[in-house]
């Protein structure tokens, strides 16, 4: 955008005293951030104008991607970065005695999604925008995200995520778009014209209100739309007559029945509730969703018949599963089509990515609650669980009973939201190549058999020039000073950093950002938690959501037996290291909140400990979300990625690691798999068991977790350590953590991995201590993370599974 400094610093003086009646130096630093959001978004609204009126007048097909989560982040840098407006902002209100640095730390994460989920479709949505693909986003508007992360005495403790506490300057409220959402009631049928018709009464609806975030494309003047439903009462008002006679909780009782629906990210649902709860949530967004969607393509005045041609429609794993029947519904209902043309229309619109191999994680709703909750959706639900299990007894002619219950959408009082969505779509998509090998082999294999064509991998991707010109600007410096700039439009262009690997000057030149960005790190570090750590040493960092499977506990256990060895000799000649940790456990999963407590509770152990000489230290740091992430993840030197082989879908964090230089320490899971295939087996560190031996280990059911403990003495020491008085909490603090291990035979595979974690952990500090060595395996890392830019992912999305083109716009501000 072609705006010179002072022009720059002219609208923002307008805009900030337009919003404030202030003169600059008496505004706060929130009040100038919300002007430059402001002033922004007015810059933006132009060409997020003429984008839409480009897509509306040549009716172009558009790809709606419905996401639970969408964990975008903060937006101001990165608006600034992709108007080419960053070094014209910071000069201009320099003049002004104003830090951008400063504003920018003003924004907070927008509170909509917990992990790589959300992470995922946020990136996705910019590489829509930055490739010139009409697509949009379709979530929830959480008034409070999922938790804010705090550690007392060593626990995690869940405080609400305000994040809204000061409103979003980047969204628009357009109340005028609001459609209904209808639950509960009843279902009466009449016949109309020799058809059997449908008819809801007695319903409760919600009012569904849109809020609408410009998301930008880089460089290309296109603005996509991130479409974010919040629930009100429809009449949005208190019950006046309860109010009068002094019932003040009766009188907002209808009111807060309907907000609830968006309060909150991810309510408990381990109690019926928080399941009731959800359920509404996923049922309100995909409905809301829907409704304005059929409302866009109305006004194309295309026939109905060609929905499918105009729009595609994604949903991120199954949360957005009802999307299905709730279409089906649109189009039989309230447009009048039969079964088969309206069946047609749905499979060819919607696309399914699966996100997990665990079958726990597969989502199934009790059938009595969808049924109260939703009386017409249930009805076709039901009508497509009879056709399909018709077409496997009649077209199919299968005659296995256990075999139709398992592929049944409907099975013991339960609707199983995945085979839901793998029969009424016309694409499902794995995350990684071993993990679409998995699902089609294992997990998923049922259906494969029967809809091989529908089955395909689309490897994750992240936002490169977040993770790059965001997070990391002086090594973007450096590319772009070593081989241009192109790489910031087309990530495969970091290639050409291959030439340099064995180059010492570029080497000695990225050691030294990396060093920088550990001098950052470490000084955030001792600001916020009063702990001194060593820049010098290995940045050995796991950064996640905790759980078992992911194998946080593995990572202590190793450093256990670590310190053990520095207490027998501590002058033991090893690397200093810096183990840092970082994620959320869910509020319900005590085990991994015990984790978090032994991290902590080594960490006071060590991090006090004079007699090993600061060798090693351990640090949690809180509340991780993007822009904690954008602090530890240039700091890296090595990126933990060490779940059970055949249970990490993909990884997202791994790409981001090995894209700031980090080097891998991984198992053979996800997409470590591809990532040791573009840097080579030199370039990783590898250990544990590989996928195919974790399946044999669980169908033989020969694996004893005793035996590995018994004739291991270094493991057995520190399993023993936690609960023998070694640690200064309650001996049992931490048996539930060793129950898990070996009364019910370590399921994840910690203590049988041990060893190989171990030797793993012993290759990476010797290559850490060769320089030239570990400069080469960094760059060897950047050099080759192209590949995993959501640009990259989401073209191969567009080409094979929503067939949509390009639309780069022309004009120009």
């Amino acid at each position: 955008m072609k705006i010179t400094p002072l022009e720059f610093k002219t609208d923002y003086t307008e805009t900030l005293r337009a919003m404030t009646a202030k003169h600059v130096d008496e505004t706060s630093p929130l009040e100038r951030y919300n002007a430059l959001g402001t002033l922004l978004k007015d810059y933006i609204g132009e060409l997020w104008a003429n984008t839409n009126k480009t897509y509306r007048t040549q009716k172009t097909k558009q790809v709606y991607y419905f996401s639970m989560e969408f964990l975008t982040g903060k937006f101001l840098a990165n608006n600034l970065i992709y108007l080419d407006l960053y070094a014209t902002a910071e000069k201009a209100l320099k003049e002004l005695n104003i830090s951008l640095d400063e504003l920018i730390e003003v924004e907070v994460d927008q509170g909509l999604g917990n992990g790589g989920l959300g992470r995922l479709a946020a990136c996705f949505l910019d590489a829509m925008s930055s490739l010139s693909i009409p697509g949009h986003g379709c979530g929830i508007r959480y008034k409070n995200g999922l938790f804010e992360q705090k550690i007392i005495n060593g626990y995690q403790v869940e405080y609400p995520d305000r994040w809204l506490v000061n409103n979003n300057v980047w969204e628009y409220k357009r109340a005028s778009k609001a459609v209904n959402v209808k639950y509960n009631g009843k279902i009466e049928t009449y016949m109309e014209n020799g058809r059997l018709k449908f008819n809801h009464v007695d319903y409760d609806a919600v009012r569904a209100v849109p809020y609408d975030t410009p998301i930008l494309g880089f460089d290309n003047n296109t603005v996509n739309t991130l479409r974010l439903w919040s629930a009100e009462e429809i009449n949005d008002v208190m019950d006046f007559e309860h109010f009068s006679k002094g019932n003040y909780v009766s009188a907002f009782e209808k009111k807060n029945n309907a907000e609830i629906i968006t309060q909150i990210l991810y309510p408990n649902d381990s109690i019926e509730e928080g399941k009731l709860l959800r359920l509404k949530q996923e049922y309100f967004f995909v409905s809301a969703g829907l409704q304005s969607i059929l409302m866009t393509f109305k006004k194309t005045g295309v026939p109905i018949e060609a929905f499918a041609e105009h729009v595609a429609i994604h949903i991120n794993d199954t949360h957005p599963s009802l999307a299905i029947p709730e279409l089906m519904r649109i189009l039989l209902d309230e447009e009048n089509l039969t079964w088969d043309v309206a069946w047609r229309i749905t499979t060819a619109c919607i696309s399914y990515t699966n996100h997990t191999i665990m079958s726990e994680a597969l989502e199934k709703w009790p059938y009595f609650m969808i049924q109260d909750l939703l009386p017409r959706i249930t009805m076709i639900i039901e009508e497509i669980n009879n056709r399909f299990i018709a077409k496997l007894k009649d077209a199919l002619h299968y005659t296995d009973e256990q075999k139709i219950h398992d592929m049944a959408i409907i099975a013991d009082g339960l609707v199983r939201m995945a085979n839901l969505a793998i029969v009424g779509s016309h694409s499902i998509n794995g995350v990684a190549k071993l993990h679409t090998e998995i699902l089609k082999n294992n997990v998923l294999h049922d259906f494969y058999e029967i809809y091989p064509e529908k089955f395909n991998n689309k490897t994750n991707g992240i936002m490169h020039r977040h993770w790059l010109l965001n997070a990391n600007p002086d090594l973007t410096d450096l590319v772009t000073e070593t081989i241009g700039d192109g790489f910031k439009k087309n990530p495969l262009a970091l290639r050409d950093l291959l030439k340099y690997r064995e180059d010492a000057s570029f080497q000695n030149k990225l050691f030294d950002i990396k060093h920088k960005n550990k001098e950052h790190l470490a000084n955030i570090i001792f600001k916020e938690q009063g702990l001194r750590i060593d820049p010098y040493s290995i940045f050995d960092v796991q950064a996640k959501r905790i759980h078992e499977y992911k194998r946080q506990h593995l990572n202590i256990l190793h450093i256990m037996m670590l310190y053990n060895k520095l207490k027998e000799n501590p002058n033991l000649d090893i690397p200093p290291r810096t183990f840092l940790f970082a994620g959320k456990a869910a509020p319900s999963y005590y085990v991994a909140k015990q984790v978090i407590k032994l991290i902590n509770t080594l960490a006071d152990v060590i991090n006090n400990d004079t007699s090993i000489k600061d060798k090693i230290k351990i640090v949690f740091m809180p509340n991780y979300g993007v822009s904690l992430a954008s602090r530890l993840i240039p700091a890296a030197d090595i990126s933990e990625q060490i779940s059970t082989a055949s249970k990490e879908a993909s990884g997202t964090g791994n790409m981001k690691f090995m894209m700031n230089g980090a080097v891998t320490l991984a198992t053979l899971d996800g997409a470590n798999v591809e990532i040791m295939n573009e840097v080579g087996e030199n370039n990783i560190v590898l250990f544990g068991l590989k996928d195919d031996e974790v399946y044999r280990y669980y169908e033989q059911g020969n694996y004893n977790a005793f035996d590995v403990y018994n004739n291991t003495p270094d493991l057995k020491q520190v399993i023993d350590q936690l609960t023998n008085g070694f640690l200064p909490v309650p001996k049992e603090e931490f048996l539930p953590i060793v129950e898990r291990l070996l009364r019910f035979n370590d399921e994840f595979f910690v203590l049988k991995d041990f060893e190989s974690y171990s030797d793993a952990q012993e290759r990476i500090g010797l290559y850490y201590r060769d320089k030239r060595h570990w400069m080469k395996m960094s760059i060897t890392n950047i050099a080759c993370s192209g590949v995993f830019s959501a640009d990259y992912t989401i073209d191969k999305y567009a080409s094979g599974i929503w067939h949509v083109n390009r639309k780069p716009l022309d004009f120009n501000l």
